[in-house]
């Protein structure tokens, strides 16, 4: 079963680059899905991810100041401990 990841309305702004007002609009307009928890919006985040592609705005502010200034900085750079497809291979026929 797949779990379902859930944010708040300020941890999705700040994740994505954008204001509260901004995630909060989306949220009236239907395009992001949610459930109230204690009086509280819980944002669906695969709902979030569709949101920030959708609109060019959005997506510019996500990769600017948002997670996607990061993604550089994920890259692997020690190859000795990325998943490699010949080294599984030798490690199985051992």
């Amino acid at each position: 079963m797949k779990s379902i990841i859930r944010l708040s309305v300020s941890e999705a702004a700040k994740m994505f680059g954008v204001s509260q007002r901004t995630v909060r609009r989306a949220i009236l307009s239907g395009e992001i899905t949610y459930v109230v928890v204690q009086g509280r919006y819980k944002l669906n985040f695969e709902s979030l991810l569709r949101w920030s592609q959708r609109t060019t705005t959005v997506r510019n502010k996500r990769d600017k100041g948002g997670i996607g200034q990061f993604v550089d900085q994920w890259k692997i750079n020690a190859k000795l401990y990325s998943p490699n497809p010949e080294g599984l291979k030798e490690e199985k026929e051992d």
